[in-house]
């Protein structure tokens, strides 16, 4: 399908049709307005089809969000995707000093998985211009070990993070394009 752009910019469409219920949280485009729900605008969309799987399977823990997951056809899953993925991901402003640290921070723990620029790739996923406070309840939740969010990767990069680094880094991240 990305080798024809009819066909493509067709499933991009269906895919902005289809994501019509997700727009309630994540935005018409995938900029969220609430700073707890994650954008999804710019994702890759091989890591979008797999959370979406995720969710479904009742890997990731969300009822709100396995509920509506269940309802959709593997080809809209697809679709929504694709839409996402074609979204930009405007960064947004950042306290400059803070954000100054949390690039060295990124740089040693992050950039390995997420990428250099932040931009992730189909395991991992997009941090640039992501929201702050989602950045921050997430890697909060890997270090913690609450159970919310489980991976032992993220567990192992995030356990040296103390709050105000955590903070450092999604003040990098969101300001990043």
């Amino acid at each position: 399908m990305q080798g024809d752009p009819v066909a493509l910019k067709a499933a991009i469409e269906a895919g902005r049709k289809a994501s019509f219920f997700c727009a309630n949280c994540h935005g018409e485009t995938g900029i969220s307005k609430t700073p707890e729900v994650p954008n999804l605008a710019g994702q890759n969309p091989a890591y979008l089809l797999e959370q979406i799987r995720k969710f479904g399977s009742g890997e990731r823990q969300d009822a709100f969000m396995q509920g509506l997951i269940k309802v959709l056809k593997d080809e809209e899953r697809v679709q929504m995707a694709l839409f996402y993925a074609a979204q930009a991901a405007p960064p947004t402003k950042a306290n400059a000093a803070q954000a100054a640290r949390g690039k060295d921070l990124y740089a040693k723990l992050c950039a390995r998985c997420h990428g250099e620029l932040a931009r992730g790739n189909d395991l991992y996923p997009r941090l640039a211009g992501q929201n702050a406070v989602y950045l921050q309840t997430s890697v909060a939740r890997y270090r913690d070990g609450t159970g919310i969010r489980n991976n032992q990767l993220m567990a192992i990069a995030t356990a040296p993070l103390k709050n105000d680094d955590i903070a450092a880094i999604a003040q990098y991240l969101t300001q990043m394009p």
